[in-house]
């Protein structure tokens, strides 16, 4: 029977919580440094808190140390993962190669997408160096998700499910960089592939102007969760690292209820991966959430409708058309429902996205607090704030308890409470009681409070037991049995073998990782043209290379002033195609380009870059100019 795992982000301690009492059966969250999301880093003590409380549901917590480092952060990396093992976290997401060589206490090692998972050789090597899971790109289909688990079964390969799509393979975007000095890799992603481009061919006609020509629709997946899991995936992930609490909730809620609902049909094949049972006060809605417009990006093959053109911001659900315009308002085809405060936009004749809030409902007639100048009947409306959802959502929304089985039975010296493989006892006078007790003992033993418990059913031994027992005696007994399983939870992470202090000035011994060298070239010819796609950025990572076949590793786009400066750098690989998505791909059914190759997409800015098209591989190749 295979475990399934929902992993769901946190931007901090509090969407954490969120996440776990929503149905999470992992949380990953940002290190104090070090994670790929620069913006969301959290301290060490709510890194412990969180494991406690994930710990208590079998939960794990993954943290991310999924950027590349530089030699004078090689110390400081050492002393984190020292102390993230030290409180109970259950793995590090890693990108640079460098750590490696570090000493990781007991936790296990995740291959973040950062590292350009999208390969059967890729996985296998990963596999080689001791990576427990792999987290594979965003891009892969369903049939390539496969391959990866039949080649190599024993890794457990992690799939986004939902939120944002990079445009680029994880790891390998340099844009940010080239344009901002921002690195991607360095968590400060200055989000270039939101912005405005005009396209162009070789002799300088305008195919596009002003277009989101790299800014994809967000993922989602949960009507094709079955297929994912077919496929071999262990682990579903939910993007969202910098979204808040509601994001959260909601999210984590729909994708829970709907794994139930699989695994209630299959339950001879697939269980949960964490213990607890939740219960919601409101229904999720993803419609309801930050979102670009949903896709399946590449899961069963290509589609045109991967990207969103018009706008890189959020429209939110269709609520329906706009039909008369008066005065200072209009009404509104369809059955939804407005409040006073609601957000809505629309896309205006030049198709750019246009906002307001309405002021006051009267029926299905808006009052807007000011008329938007741009508004036309007939168009297409939509809310991307509703203020009723954010009101419920601000309340208690959700709360997971695992039901337990007790037994409450006679013993020589008094009586024994157990639940599974923990038992309570006390030592007291027996005495028959005069009138029957169980409602009583039931009604004691039942009140497990804030406790990540309720009671589910109670025994007794003997069945005939009848016994009178002071309900303070119970109490004392609940109360044991209760810390008991609570501490049980805590074992793993609290025994944990001391982590074995590092030398951070010695290179890393090569004889201590249980592979053979090979040669690390396994993603593409890329890679042999510009190798610093390996994104080398620390002496570490250095002899890594070297141990592993590279005759002289080549430093990271970020590091090297002469790389970073070079005539042309690729910035960006992307299986989003542009002659694809704009109908000239002849290879995928569309017509013969009348322009003439290369093409060029523009910033307002005047920087330029060079679009290669790489047909046999269907990949879309960014360079700088």
């Amino acid at each position: 029977m295979r475990k399934i795992e929902l992993l769901a982000p946190a931007k901090n301690l509090e969407c954490g919580i969120a996440a776990i009492d929503h149905g999470a059966d992992a949380v990953y969250i940002g290190a104090p440094r070090f994670g790929a999301r620069a913006a969301a880093g959290n301290s060490l003590d709510d890194i412990s808190q969180l494991c406690r409380y994930a710990h208590q549901f079998g939960a794990k917590v993954y943290v991310t140390v999924n950027t590349i480092i530089y030699d004078d952060e090689l110390h400081s990396t050492q002393q984190l993962l020292n102390e993230l093992s030290a409180i109970g976290a259950d793995a590090v997401l890693v990108q640079d190669m460098g750590i490696l060589s570090m000493n990781h206490g007991s936790m296990a090692l995740h291959a973040s997408t950062q590292t350009d998972n999208r390969t059967v050789e890729k996985v296998k090597w990963l596999r080689s160096l001791g990576f427990k899971r792999v987290v594979l790109a965003r891009e892969l289909s369903k049939d390539e998700i496969n391959a990866i688990h039949q080649a190599v079964p024993d890794v457990e390969l992690e799939v986004f499910v939902h939120g944002a799509l990079c445009v680029c393979y994880s790891g390998v975007c340099y844009a940010s960089h080239y344009c901002f000095k921002r690195s991607a890799n360095r968590g400060e992603c200055a989000q270039f592939c939101r912005l405005k481009f005009d396209l162009s061919d070789a002799d300088g006609n305008i195919i596009e102007q002003g277009r989101h020509l790299l800014s994809l629709k967000d993922l989602c997946q949960i009507d094709v969760l079955e297929d994912l899991l077919e496929a071999g995936a262990t682990s579903f992930k939910i993007e969202g690292r910098l979204k808040d609490v509601d994001y959260v909730k909601n999210v984590t809620a729909a994708y829970s209820i709907q794994l139930n609902k699989i695994i209630s049909k299959n339950p001879e094949k697939y269980q949960r991966a964490s213990s607890g049972v939740c219960r919601y006060s409101f229904e999720p809605d993803l419609k309801k959430t930050f979102n670009r417009g949903f896709t399946h990006y590449f899961l069963h093959g290509r589609r045109r409708d991967i990207f969103s053109p018009d706008t890189p911001k959020a429209i939110g659900e269709y609520v329906g058309n706009v039909k008369e315009l008066r005065g200072g308002s209009f009404n509104v085809s369809g059955t939804d429902s407005f409040a006073n405060g609601d957000g809505l936009c629309f896309l205006n004749e030049r198709r750019e996205l246009d906002g307001f809030r309405v002021n006051r409902v009267v029926g299905n007639r808006l009052f807007p607090y000011k008329m938007p100048a741009n508004l036309r009947p007939g168009m297409a409306l939509y809310r991307n704030n509703d203020q009723e959802f954010e009101r419920m959502m601000a309340r208690k929304t959700a709360e997971r308890k695992i039901p337990v089985r007790m037994t409450m039975a006679e013993t020589d010296e008094g009586f024994a409470l157990s639940s599974g493989n923990y038992t309570a006892k006390i030592s007291i006078e027996k005495q028959m009681a005069q009138k029957p007790q169980r409602e009583n003992i039931v009604r004691q033993l039942s009140k497990l409070g804030d406790t990540p418990y309720e009671c589910a059913d109670i025994q007794f031994v003997p069945v005939d037991f009848n016994f009178f027992i002071p309900s303070s005696k119970l109490a004392e007994m609940r109360r044991q049995l209760t810390e008991m399983m609570m501490k049980g939870h805590e074992t793993d992470a609290d025994n944990v073998p001391d982590p074995k202090p590092v030398d951070n000035e010695s290179e890393p011994n090569a004889g201590e990782r249980d592979s053979s060298p090979m040669h690390p070239v396994v993603i593409g010819e890329e890679y042999k043209k510009y190798p610093y796609l390996y994104n080398i950025s620390n002496r570490r990572a250095a002899q890594f290379y070297r141990d592993m076949g590279m005759d002289r590793p080549v430093k990271a786009y970020e590091c090297d002033a002469y790389v970073s400066s070079t005539h042309s750098p690729l910035l960006m690989q992307c299986r989003h195609c542009l002659k694809f998505s704009l109908g000239y791909c002849e290879k995928n059914g569309g017509v013969r380009s009348p322009w003439r190759e290369p093409f060029y997409l523009s910033l307002s800015d005047g920087k330029r870059f060079r679009l290669e098209f790489r047909c046999r591989e269907c990949q879309m190749n960014v360079y700088g100019m």
